[in-house]
This record gives structure tokens, sequence and C-alpha cells, in this order.
């Protein structure tokens, strides 16, 4: 683990494998509520291929979590920095959830900086009415009351099916304590600027091959969100995970790393 020094905020990542000039980066960005660790499952069959890059979003693991308002641009400009401090010119981005919102604002926001887009179990926005707003503040209501430990339960059940969850003790303890350490301002900053999301009408000027992901179970993000984004993204393709939910590079981790690694080339 190393720490860099990006707007304005410490960022916590990790340089994998041996860095090497002819391979290309890819960039990994997690979700809500996680950090770096999430993609663990990944790393083994990366690393022969890439030169692979894992940080914390702001707000979550080893990054600051200051307590103010967050938006897109800001996460934009956090990974910029990092990027420029790490002397990345140009990298492969993968991005899960709130990891593939910042995705989409990267890919807008510097194209130039960007090769190959993979979104996974992800939206481009929420449309007015539908009571996002009310519903994130419901949860970071609930958080505040009861601290982190009361949002994992429900987290769990959210990100994973049944089946999975039963088989799968380990995981969900050590997926749940990554929920549980997840700093307050940081949930709570990032679950309202999740709530403002708002892409659809700007993603055909994404112009880097896209790759979306979705698991067939996945509620939250569920696969009509993931076809509103293969359908406004010029050059992007859609696959979907069975018997998977929102952590799908998790659930169906073999899958998901072929996916990924036919599509990266």
């Amino acid at each position: 683990m190393a720490i860099l020094r990006s707007n304005g905020i410490d960022i916590r990542y990790r340089v994998e494998g041996e860095v090497r000039g002819d391979r290309p980066w890819l960039t990994l960005c997690h979700s809500l509520a996680c950090d770096l660790s999430m993609w663990d499952d990944q790393i083994a069959a990366l690393t022969s291929c890439f030169n692979v890059l894992r940080y914390d979003i702001r707000g979550h693991g080893g990054s600051s979590a200051p307590d103010l308002p967050y938006g897109f641009e800001m996460m934009v400009a956090d990974l910029l920095g990092l990027l420029d401090g790490l002397g990345v010119a140009q990298t492969h981005f993968c991005g899960l959830s709130l990891g593939g919102m910042i995705g989409q604002y990267f890919a807008l926001m510097a194209p130039r900086r960007l090769d190959r887009l993979v979104l996974c179990s992800t939206s481009s926005g929420y449309g007015a009415g539908n009571g996002v707003e009310k519903l994130w503040e419901q949860r970071i209501a609930q958080a505040r009351a009861g601290g982190m430990a009361a949002m994992v339960e429900g987290t769990l059940e959210r990100w994973f099916t049944e089946p999975y969850r039963c088989a799968n003790p380990a995981v969900m303890e050590r997926i749940g304590t990554l929920i549980r350490n997840t700093p307050l301002a940081g949930y709570a900053g990032c679950g309202r600027m999740v709530a403002s999301l708002d892409t659809t009408g700007r993603l055909v000027d994404i112009q880097a091959p896209t790759l979306v992901l979705v698991g067939e179970d996945d509620a939250g993000t569920p696969p009509a969100m993931a076809e509103v984004i293969a359908r406004g993204i010029p050059q992007a393709r859609l696959e979907l995970l069975p018997q998977a939910s929102h952590l799908c590079n998790v659930e169906q981790a073999e899958l998901f790393n072929e996916l990924l690694l036919a599509f990266l080339g």
C-alpha cells in the first residue's frame, strides 16, 4: 500500500505486479462502502497482462474522508491527480457501481487519458421523481443512528444472491467488514452524489470502446440500467453474468475475469 497526495487529499493505492513499459495500465475503481480489496479476486488474472492500479475512492478505506459535499468532477480530479503522480499517461478503466459512475465521468472529462472502459453493475441516472434522493437520505440517517454496522445486513442482501450468501460466510464476513469500516462521511457524501447521477444524455459522447457488465439478479442496478448504458455509448457491448447480483466480480469471479480479459485483449 502507498499514499499519494492528490486534489487536496491523501489517496491510498496499490500498483500490482511487475510494472513494465510494454504493458498497458488498467485502473480498478471499487463500489460504495468497499475499498481496493474488493478486486482481490481479479489481481492474479490481470497482473500477467497489465500494470494494475487500484485505489481507495475519496471517503473510503485508507483515503481521506472529508465531511463535505462530494461530486463526480471532484472524483475525476482525484483520479487524474493520482495518475499524474504515478506518471500514467493513459489507462484502461474498470469501475463497479459507484466506480462505474466515476468511469463515465472520467470518459467524458478526460477522454485522452482513457483507452478502454469497463462499466460494471452501474447506472447512468435515476430520473426525476423516482425517490432515489429520499432513499439515500433514509440510508444515511440509518447509518448515523446505528453506525455503519447497521448497514451491513441489508447491503449484503442487495449485493449477493441468497444461495451465494448462504454458501460463502467467509466472503460475507470479509465484505461486511468493508461496509462496517466505511467512514460515515464518505458513505453520506458518496450516497448523495450517487443520487445526483445523470449522464444518460451524454453517453453518446463517450468514444472509448466500452464493455458493460451486469449480474442477471442485480436488483440495485438491474440489467435494464445496463441496457440503457450499452445503447447510449456508440462502441459499447453488454454482457450478463448468470447467478450473480451486484458484486458480480466476487460472486462470478472466474467468468468476470474471462470477460474482462477477452475485452481488454
